[in-house]
């Protein structure tokens, strides 16, 4: 998959837009569920943290945690070079549905 069929998959899910995030693309509803790399190769996806073990298991080549505080919370990098677009597909499509989920309350 590349960076363009990324950003046209991620577009296609009902009410998603993009904006700029930093130096990537962000997908979001109410909040965001995906990034795209400004060079097209790789992106973040917000999964639970189950389904995130689950896809690193399953492709690790493509799926893997990202290695800071967010790859805690399922943000998980997907290089887009070996992702499979059906798989790929319904990765984006439950980030996409985590966007809906309320957000995780903040420790005090």
């Amino acid at each position: 998959m590349t960076g363009p069929e990324f950003r046209t998959l991620a577009l296609s899910l009902a009410g998603t837009i993009a904006a700029p995030h930093f130096d990537r693309t962000a997908f979001k509803l109410h909040r965001t569920f995906a990034t795209l790399a400004a060079d097209g190769a790789s992106a973040n996806v917000l999964l639970t943290p189950d389904e995130q073990e689950h896809y690193a298991g399953l492709a690790p080549e493509v799926f893997r945690r990202v290695p800071n505080k967010w790859g805690d919370q399922g943000w998980t990098m997907v290089t887009l070079a070996g992702a499979d677009p059906r798989l790929l597909r319904s990765v984006l499509e439950s980030a996409w549905r985590a966007a809906h989920r309320p957000p995780r309350s903040r420790k005090r």
